[in-house]
């Protein structure tokens, strides 16, 4: 948890138990105005009103190819490591709107919204990505996997994420560009805003452990 101002960031993990009780605990106990979401309106309406969109071959036009199978391994993953551990993936935001209402603080989503992010993936992933990404699933297959660097059930420490964000990197740049750097600045421009109109309220953001710091650092960074 990092603070700027009236800013308050919580970095979590979306399938961890830890995060849905330490987003509860802190909601119930800073009591803060505003709750902000690493979510867009989409998204926000598929986890907490089962509004999920089936799936559709037609899907490819709004996001292209690339964005479209992205999309489907991701939530795959995502679900199957949920399975895992017994917590279905965004439970936290679901407990911080939930947390929100019994507060009455407002909801902010503050998140890119996703049809964007995917057509920017699928217009800048390279076929060398691809193929390193294709490497890396058959080997999960056929290879026995390390042990884990941490509990899936908690939160990652920071010298975890900086690993694996420098994995991305490496050998997945326009995968970093889109759905870290760039959605990073994104939620930073609006948390800024969030924090400038409302300069007496507590506002508490909601994000992914691997969003938290350099967020912090972007909002610092941002000018009226």
């Amino acid at each position: 948890m990092q603070q700027y101002k009236n800013l308050i960031v919580i970095g979590t993990s979306h399938i961890s138990i830890e995060s849905i009780k330490t987003v509860r605990e802190k909601i119930l106990k800073i009591k803060p105005n505003i709750i902000a979401l690493e979510l867009d309106k989409r998204r926000f309406l598929s986890l907490m009103y089962s509004k999920k969109e089936k799936t559709k071959l037609s899907d490819i036009k709004k996001v292209g190819l690339s964005g479209f199978l992205f999309n489907i391994l991701g939530a795959w993953a995502e679900k199957k490591l949920g399975k895992l551990v017994g917590v279905p993936p965004g439970s936290e935001m679901k407990e911080a709107t939930k947390a929100a209402h019994e507060v009455k603080a407002d909801i902010a989503l503050i998140d890119q919204d996703i049809t964007i992010t995917l057509k920017k993936l699928s217009k800048r992933i390279s076929f060398k990505e691809k193929s390193y990404f294709i490497y890396e699933i058959l080997k999960g297959l056929f290879v026995k996997s390390p042990k884990l660097e941490f509990d899936l059930k908690k939160v990652p420490s920071p010298k975890v994420v900086k690993k694996m964000t420098d994995h991305v990197k490496k050998y997945y740049p326009s995968i970093y560009l889109t759905l870290i750097k760039e959605r990073n600045e994104y939620m930073a421009k609006a948390l800024y805003k969030l924090i400038t109109i409302n300069p007496d309220k507590t506002i508490l953001a909601v994000v992914g452990a691997g969003h938290e710091e350099e967020i912090i650092r972007l909002v610092k960074q941002c000018k009226a």
